[in-house]
């Protein structure tokens, strides 16, 4: 037998909510004993918005990102959206209507502006030749559903990582929590911030090594001029091989690991002595670096024993190609007057492609595999809806006073999220990947999983009401 207290708190963990939310459940239980009403949203009552919900303003920035496909966006669409028989019904039977006046005020606080229509995330129409190799990736992995069952298990094939068939996905990201982040904004600004970069897999959570429970590949960091600095691309590189190490101790080497950064500028940060054209010579240097007092490019020097003129000299640009058997008989110029053009590949001397990351190459050295999310396209990364999970539970929390007492905080948080939690959000962002690769642009992909919960991949069915709902 459990007390109302003991109960309260199973019955709020199982959910994944907070110590704080096992008080709600205990005020909704006496008031339903003693009334028999069930608790309903207190839209209407002072200082209270619909707004506030997280799940209506999840459902509200749908149907305006849907209906931005196809026409401009009216603060009556809102009005009109919140007398909708679905949002009342919602509502519990409590009618609920909002003034154009607050239909353009929610479209501000939701960071829509006026203006012309430009193209972006939703209608770019690269979603689907960006993401399409995921399909690859996972004829290597077991498949959960969204209660961590296997639903299937992939059948062998030779690899370039030998017995290492299995593969297994580790995506990251970082986010910066705020002392001042609350429900209600704060007069004083943001306050502190503490940064957590992290590593998180599907079937596991949070990467970390369960025989040492103090060895997890997460970091924190207290970003700012007065504090550690900026989380830079050299912070990153040690962070992932702190990662790979806790990865094959977990797994004793049998497996591979996908690591999936986000396409930030400092995760393509160039090794030191990698190729680079900035500023690189067309024809032989003696002194020439692309870092002063720094390391010379890897491959581009000359010999220092077996060329008569110029021994050790930098090889310039022109034969580096010839070199490669990429430079023309009829010649390039050493650098385009203006930029390169996006889709030219032999334009100038300086346009060096498929010259891969210091990241990439260190985990690739490893014997995993790297690879980048699409920019633009955070609902790819699963561990965006981890953060939004985490940040959730965060405001809840009682007001910190110093660093200390914030970063119990967030790390109380981050552990509160249930592994169950962990996976369907990796199922979701696997449906927008399935969605992609069937065609459909960002929009219908919406529209399909604001519907459809059911598996990894989205059924034909459903792909078809989303083209005709969206033509």
């Amino acid at each position: 037998m459990y007390s109302w207290r003991q109960a309260s708190f199973i019955a709020a963990r199982s959910q994944g909510r907070s110590i704080l939310y096992a008080e709600k459940i205990r005020s909704w239980l006496h008031r339903f004993l003693s009334t028999g009403e069930l608790p309903l949203h207190h839209y209407g009552h002072v200082g209270s918005s619909l707004l506030q919900d997280d799940d209506f303003a999840a459902d509200l920035k749908l149907f305006l990102l849907e209906k931005s496909k196809k026409d401009y966006i009216f603060a009556q669409d809102v009005v009109n959206y919140v007398a909708s028989p679905e949002v009342q019904e919602n509502l519990g039977g409590r009618k609920a209507s909002i003034s154009l006046l607050t239909g353009q005020r929610w479209l501000k606080k939701l960071d829509w502006r006026y203006g012309r229509r430009q193209n972006g995330m939703y209608i770019d129409g690269h979603e689907r030749e960006d993401i399409v190799k995921y399909r690859e990736y996972q004829k290597r992995m077991i498949i959960y559903d969204n209660e961590g069952n296997i639903v299937s298990t992939p059948n062998g094939f030779v690899v370039p990582q030998g017995p290492r068939f299995r593969l297994v996905l580790v995506t990251h990201d970082e986010s910066t929590f705020y002392a001042h982040d609350r429900p209600e904004p704060e007069q004083k600004g943001e306050g502190q911030s503490l940064m957590v970069s992290d590593f998180v897999v599907p079937e596991w959570g949070p990467l970390h090594d369960e025989e040492s429970c103090t060895r997890e590949a997460r970091l924190f960091f207290e970003a700012g001029s007065g504090q550690q600095g900026y989380f830079s691309a050299d912070d990153l590189l040690k962070q992932t091989e702190d990662a790979i190490d806790i990865f094959e101790s977990k797994t004793n080497g049998t497996m591979t690991a996908l690591f999936l950064f986000d396409n930030a500028p400092s995760h393509q940060k160039r090794a030191p002595d990698a190729l680079s054209a900035r500023k690189m010579p067309k024809k032989p240097n003696a002194t020439w670096t692309h870092h002063p007092d720094g390391l010379r490019m890897r491959d581009g020097v000359l010999p220092d024993d077996d060329h008569p003129s110029m021994p050790g000299w930098f090889k310039g640009s022109e034969l580096i190609l010839c070199e490669r058997g990429l430079y023309p008989e009829s010649g390039l110029r050493a650098a385009c007057k203006n930029a390169c053009l996006s889709d030219a590949e032999s334009c100038c001397c300086r346009h060096f492609v498929a010259q891969k990351s210091h990241l990439q190459k260190y985990v690739e050295s490893r014997g995993h595999i790297c690879d980048f999310y699409p920019k633009f396209h955070c609902e790819l990364n699963f561990i965006e809806q981890y953060w939004g999970a985490v940040k959730f539970r965060y405001r809840a929390t009682a007001k910190t006073t110093n660093m200390k007492e914030m970063r119990a905080n967030v790390v109380a948080c981050l552990n509160e999220v249930p592994h169950k939690q962990i996976l369907r959000y990796a199922n979701r962002s696997a449906r927008f990947m399935d969605s992609y690769i069937q065609g459909l642009d960002g929009a219908q992909a919406a529209w399909a999983n604001r519907r459809y919960h059911g598996h990894r991949t989205l059924p034909p069915e459903m792909a078809a009401k989303a083209r005709m709902a969206l033509p």
